[in-house]
């Protein structure tokens, strides 16, 4: 079957009737239609890509792996509703000259402006006003709440408590990673797994002659967002980290490299670092510790 929201579903009731489920990615599906497109010619193509000898798979999700990405989803969702509250309050905030600087960081200063009797607010636009801070207060307790369950997650999954010994890994994208990312033996190595997140540069190469442009972004994106997001608190605490004091190959990039690029390319290796203490067992060691 084509892999979509209720594939993994359907994939697991007709698997319990004996049956050997294929999920085939869209995307390898994509070049097996002919010309026009109908559900005779979806069906056509989608058994042309199965009966393919090198083509990947998508492996069917448990009703267990399935609950558990769900707070994931959720807590996105509510970061985004929280973005878009703030940036509201900003903007109209903004018709009446009082201006606030950008990032969630300042949403407390949003907040004591329209709290403030003497903040010199239009009496109409105050309650208005008040709706966005209680959702405001609302979605941060929710985000909480989500942040404690995945927190508690991370505790009691063992490969979780694994990957959290990474540099720049913590509870939450330990715990994502242990829930998104599909078994390792589905790579053949390390690789193969930081291309599936997207952490490598797209190919346009003909002739022998190599051609590297921007980033695949393929796979999960939630996690290569998270990992990115885990090398650059490594890079911003580098000053803790035996991994990026000066000489190490991380300190080296740092002064020959765009921070940008330094960032994907940490995210890079700590993707194989992940996908080594997944399919191999153990925790990290830091180069200076092995050795």
């Amino acid at each position: 079957m084509e892999a979509c929201g209720g594939a993994h579903f359907w994939g697991r009731e007709i698997g319990k009737i004996g049956h050997d489920v294929r999920l085939v990615p869209p995307a390898y599906v994509k070049p097996f239609v002919k010309r026009q497109k109908n559900d005779m010619a979806d069906a056509e193509a989608i058994c042309e890509a199965a009966t393919r000898p090198t083509m990947r798979f998508v492996p069917v999700k448990s009703e267990e792996t399935q609950g558990a990405a769900m707070v994931f989803r959720i807590r996105e969702l509510l970061i985004r509703q929280r973005t878009q509250t703030i940036n509201a309050l900003r903007g109209h905030l903004g018709e009446f000259g009082m201006i606030v600087p950008q990032r969630a960081a300042n949403m407390s200063k949003l907040i004591a402006i329209v709290e403030d009797p003497e903040s010199g607010l239009p009496a109409d636009a105050i309650p208005t006003l008040k709706v966005l801070v209680a959702s405001l207060a609302h979605l941060g307790a929710e985000i909480g709440k989500l942040d404690a369950e995945i927190a508690r997650c991370a505790k009691e999954n063992e490969v979780a408590r694994r990957l959290m010994t990474v540099p720049g890994i913590g509870p939450l994208i330990a715990t994502a990673i242990a829930v998104l990312a599909p078994p390792p033996e589905t790579f053949r190595k390390a690789r193969d797994f930081a291309a599936w997140l997207g952490l490598t540069p797209r190919q346009h190469s003909t002739g022998g002659k190599q051609r590297l442009g921007a980033n695949t972004k393929m796979g999960e994106r939630s996690l290569r967002r998270l990992l990115i997001i885990g090398a650059n608190s490594v890079i911003i605490k580098r000053h803790v980290h035996a991994a990026a004091r000066p000489g190490t190959w991380l300190g080296e990039m740092l002064t020959r490299k765009p921070p940008m690029l330094v960032r994907v390319a940490l995210a890079n290796k700590m993707a194989r670092i992940v996908w080594a203490l997944m399919a191999r067992g153990g925790a990290y060691q830091s180069p200076t510790a092995a050795a």
